[in-house]
């Protein structure tokens, strides 16, 4: 039912796709400039040398592997791969001080970057509310700068938080796919591939845990309560946590799915609306969960007003 209903409504929001794709267009354009002249003035030593060139020597052979079936490569490509990893780490130790202030401006441009395209997506969350509580259009620029103030302290919390979560995601999977196989049988290609897909049901699984955890967090706060308060609520809101956390994971492996097909199909060309459809499809989840979990009527159409219980058309 969440699924069906949150699709409905995302399909209903449609619209509000062109404009957080225009949104991510400008601020990518930004701040891919910007990290492009940090790395730029501060990595050029590095990727013009041997050990890079290797580097990427042994990641594209593996991908090509992967496709081409080359298991000669995939056997050896671990080992192949700490070779690699371990030349580079020793060149990037003799110019620690420039990487270590690419490091950090990199991460602050990305911190900064994920906060302002957050605000978009908040923007986008105060569009569906008003749309089901009150099944009115309200436009981008309004419901932006209306919940300008709530969407800012929502970032400041929610991007470190995020970030430090997603870098134990990262690890997370780096475990699965560099040191999982080496508790596995000896099978070849076999091997690598099981290893791929338990990096990726770690991702999936891990991602829909977040989303679990925080999804009464926005709706919460467009209800009228605090941000901190309505945190502190998504956290301890443990009534349908089993149905949430399905309802999360099913909608993320479409979300990949649809993306990766559509991205083959269409050359990537729709990924410039799949992508951004998938973020709101992710809100319209949130939102369909709190109203059931909190017995409120929504609407689903302007013929169907949706409740805890009954559908009244």
């Amino acid at each position: 039912m969440r699924f069906r209903r949150s699709l409905q409504i995302a399909i209903d929001n449609f619209g509000n796709v062109f404009k957080l794709l225009l949104y991510r267009l400008v601020t990518t354009v930004i701040f891919g400039s910007i990290v492009y002249v940090i790395l730029s003035l501060a990595l050029s030593s590095i990727t013009g040398s041997a050990e890079w060139d290797k580097f990427l020597s042994v990641l594209y052979g593996f991908f090509k592997a992967l496709f081409t079936g080359e298991t000669d490569v995939l056997h050896t490509f671990q080992e192949d791969f700490h070779v690699a990893v371990t030349d580079l780490v020793l060149l990037i130790s003799t110019k620690s001080a420039s990487i270590i202030w690419c490091v950090v401006g990199v991460c602050l441009i990305y911190l900064l970057s994920r906060f302002v395209n957050g605000l978009a997506l908040f923007a986008i969350a105060g569009v569906v509310h008003d749309r089901m509580d009150s099944f009115s259009r309200t436009s981008f620029s309004q419901a932006y700068f209306r919940n300008l103030t709530s969407a800012a302290l929502y970032q400041v919390i929610y991007v470190p938080l995020c970030f430090v979560y997603d870098a134990l995601m990262v690890l997370a999977c780096w475990f699965f796919f560099f040191y999982a196989p080496s508790f596995l049988p000896s099978w070849g290609f076999l091997t690598v591939l099981l290893a791929i897909t338990l990096t990726l049901t770690a991702l999936v699984c891990l991602e829909a845990l977040k989303m679990t955890c925080i999804s009464a967090w926005i709706p919460a706060t467009f209800e009228g309560m605090g941000v901190g308060k309505a945190l502190g609520q998504s956290f301890r809101s443990g009534k349908g946590f089993a149905s949430r956390y399905v309802s999360f994971l099913v909608v993320i492996y479409f979300i990949i799915g649809g993306n990766i097909l559509a991205g083959f199909a269409t050359v990537g060309s729709a990924l410039l609306l799949t992508v951004p459809f998938s973020y709101l499809w992710l809100l319209c989840v949130q939102f369909v969960g709190y109203y059931r979990e909190h017995g409120k009527k929504y609407f689903a159409s302007m013929e169907k007003i949706v409740g805890d219980e009954d559908t009244i058309e």
